[in-house]
């Protein structure tokens, strides 16, 4: 029957039950950002933003170019100074302190790596800056070559490397010394499939072994992948965090539902699809979604049903005009 086949496609596209996140104990927060404001010029670029990374999460980063994802990131890395406000990591204390920023590791937009350089001699580089030494040096080198899939090209000069061995190798150097927090900037821009695909086990292979990860990005399925809460960002603010589901179910916009009618149906019907009235597409929130699908059924041909996702969330809270900064 279409109408047992909508509903059970309507069902099988809900989200989580209210609360079931809920359900979930939550963990520690590794890293606090409190009021922090940043100014380039006369340029506000982060505007009392406040947000935690709880420990052992993956938290992503989404927001339209100039929404201060790249300075929140040179913040948490402690490249870039607050102006006012604080960030601490648990532990460890403030940032300004070097023995925090030894708990983190940042692979910018911008990669970070000496051309003329092999692959081991960068690694290794970024190894001593951040204290290792005796066995522990190579032993940790080693690790990073096979993490990025290097190993075989571990004499050869970066200059010579493709954009997405850069990547690979520019993720390695952030992780060589094992840091409690993973900062990443975009981390898949201008790779191959098989890149962007192995950088992606790579870090659901760091969060299996502990590492609280945080991952700027501008693409909805790497968030949607990799991520358990997703912040969304705009003029230096947080708009909203949470699990997909949540802002799903917040923010999305509802299901939206397309039909094409091969007859009216009656008034009492139409008046429940609203002032759309018998137009070919409605958006009902998930309680209503299946029971409008199943009534729909029998003045229709065709009927499909498309749940709420994370780019609506994104335009829903952000906008759609253009961002060139």
């Amino acid at each position: 029957m279409l109408s047992n086949f909508i509903e059970d496609s309507v069902h099988a596209a809900l989200p989580p039950a209210p609360g079931f996140q809920q359900t979930r104990p939550q963990r520690p927060a590794l890293l606090r950002v409190t009021a922090v404001a940043h100014r380039y010029g006369q340029r506000l670029a982060l505007d009392g933003l406040s947000l935690e990374v709880r420990d052992g999460e993956t938290l992503g980063l989404l927001g339209p170019n100039g929404a201060g994802k790249s300075t929140l990131m040179s913040l948490m890395s402690g490249v870039l100074a607050a102006q006012s406000g604080a960030l601490t990591l648990a532990g460890a204390g403030s940032l300004c302190d070097a023995q925090a920023r030894r708990m983190i590791g940042f692979a910018p937009q911008a990669l970070a790596l000496y051309p003329e350089l092999t692959a081991q001699e960068n690694r290794g580089f970024f190894g001593v800056l951040f204290g290792l030494s005796g066995s522990e040096l190579p032993a940790r080198v080693k690790w990073a070559l096979a993490l990025a899939e290097l190993p075989s090209r571990r004499h050869d000069r970066v200059r010579g490397f493709s954009g997405g061995m850069q990547r690979r190798l520019n993720l390695a150097c952030a992780v060589v010394h094992a840091p409690r927090l993973v900062l990443l900037d975009e981390p898949t821009v201008g790779v191959d499939p098989q890149s962007r695909d192995h950088i992606f086990t790579s870090l659901e292979r760091l969060k299996a072994d502990g590492h609280t990860i945080v991952y700027s990005t501008h693409y909805m399925e790497e968030a949607e992948r990799l991520c358990d809460r997703i912040a969304v960002m705009d003029a230096g603010r947080v708009l909203s965090c949470a699990p997909l589901a949540q802002l799903l179910a917040s923010h999305g916009g509802g299901y939206r539902l397309s039909a094409r009618l091969h007859s009216a149906p009656p008034e009492e019907l139409l008046l429940q699809l609203g002032p759309t009235g018998l137009a070919e597409h409605w958006v009902f929130d998930a309680a209503a979604a299946a029971a409008m699908a199943g009534r729909l059924a029998p003045y229709v041909t065709q009927l499909a049903v498309s749940p709420p996702s994370l780019s609506q969330v994104f335009f829903n809270l952000t906008g759609r005009s253009l961002r060139d900064e």
